[in-house]
């Protein structure tokens, strides 16, 4: 048997699944379950269950780092945020029993739509439609921020007060806890002067609205045909309140409008947003500010940020497969991907990078 069977196995037992569904949705004698291996974080199945496709999520078996992988938080949000102006899934059930599949996970309704990752559909590739994408997703991203957090049962979702300040404490040590296991013997070139700078430089944050945490083209669906059309918005497992542009500073760290270069990790930062008709990084940001009405200041310190968090959770993932709890190529490649990010941050806070 294979290590990539055994891994399978370890996410979901189907016979004890089964038997919990037609407690919960009534019984059938369709069922199907199918693992759906693109995403990086969070696990996600496909299930058939009759005549209706649905989608599970679970955290990935094996140890992680504290706070990681909450889907429990994941499926709150979006179960508040059902009848609002953000466009989400629609949630099924909650399941916190981890006697089921082997840890707690949740059901949601499947979207149709096309998941971007590393290049574009063809029916979006001209550059009035790459436009309209790169707006549609600002634009979403300003609808987040703009909606009434508390008229949907989510005001007591965080502390928005010290936001930055937990965050920059929260990745360092979540990047202290993948360090440790990872145990490279010359460490992370630059990372203590990165820590240090971010400390150092945490600006106030005027405005906490819902941030989504981890904002970007390929956490949305796109709806299918022209215009490009956000139909959800997915994995909300680091929402709560706080500082909005800290959802900007994330989502244009995936935005790549250098067609001279490549990003840090071309496995996971998609380099065709640099064809003709995609905006920049600074038009998006400009446009941000218009739809939202909130100032994009301090870009250096909210780029670094994002870059320093995606350098914490690639060693998360580079801790993983060493401990032989995944069984993604792209967690292998972080030996070299981490260190190319932790370089990326000190040339952010050196100027050389930015929008």
């Amino acid at each position: 048997m294979t290590n990539k069977r055994r891994y399978e196995d370890r996410l979901v037992d189907e016979r004890r699944l089964r038997t919990y569904l037609a407690s919960e949705l009534g019984d059938t004698e369709t069922f199907a379950v199918e693992w759906h291996q693109e995403g990086h974080s969070n696990e996600t199945l496909f299930v058939t269950w009759g005549d209706r496709e649905l989608v599970l999520r679970r955290p990935p078996p094996g140890e992680t780092a504290d706070t990681a992988h909450d889907v429990g938080r994941e499926f709150r949000v979006m179960d508040a945020l059902q009848r609002t102006d953000v466009p989400v899934p629609p949630t099924v059930l909650y399941c916190e029993d981890d006697s089921i599949i082997g840890g707690e996970f949740y059901l949601m309704e499947r979207v149709d739509g096309d998941v971007v990752r590393l290049d574009e559909p063809e029916r979006l590739a001209t550059p009035e439609h790459r436009t309209e994408l790169g707006h549609e997703l600002v634009d979403s991203l300003a609808a987040i921020h703009a909606l009434d957090f508390e008229s949907v049962g989510l005001g007591e979702f965080g502390r928005p007060e010290g936001y930055l300040d937990r965050q920059v404490d929260r990745w360092r040590k979540q990047m202290q806890w993948a360090a440790g296991r990872t145990e490279r013997p010359e460490g992370l070139p630059g990372r203590d002067e990165v820590e240090s700078w971010l400390e150092a430089n945490v600006p106030d944050s005027p405005e906490h609205t819902l941030v989504h945490g981890d904002y970007k083209l390929d956490n949305v669906i796109l709806a299918p045909g022209t215009p490009p059309e956000i139909g959800a918005i997915v994995d909300w497992e680091l929402c709560t309140l706080g500082a909005p542009l800290s959802d900007l500073g994330w989502m244009l760290l995936f935005w790549h409008d250098d067609p001279d270069d490549e990003p840090p990790i071309p496995e996971l930062m998609p380099s065709f947003t640099a064809r003709e008709g995609y905006p920049t990084r600074r038009e998006l940001a400009a446009r941000y500010e218009e739809q939202s009405g909130i100032a994009v200041d301090h870009s250096t310190f909210y780029l670094a940020l994002a870059t320093y968090k995606l350098a914490a959770v690639c060693e998360m993932f580079y801790a993983r497969h060493l401990a032989g709890d995944s069984d993604d190529p792209l967690y292998a490649a972080m030996d070299e991907g981490t260190p190319r990010l932790v370089a990326y941050a000190e040339s952010v806070i050196e100027g050389s990078e930015g929008w």
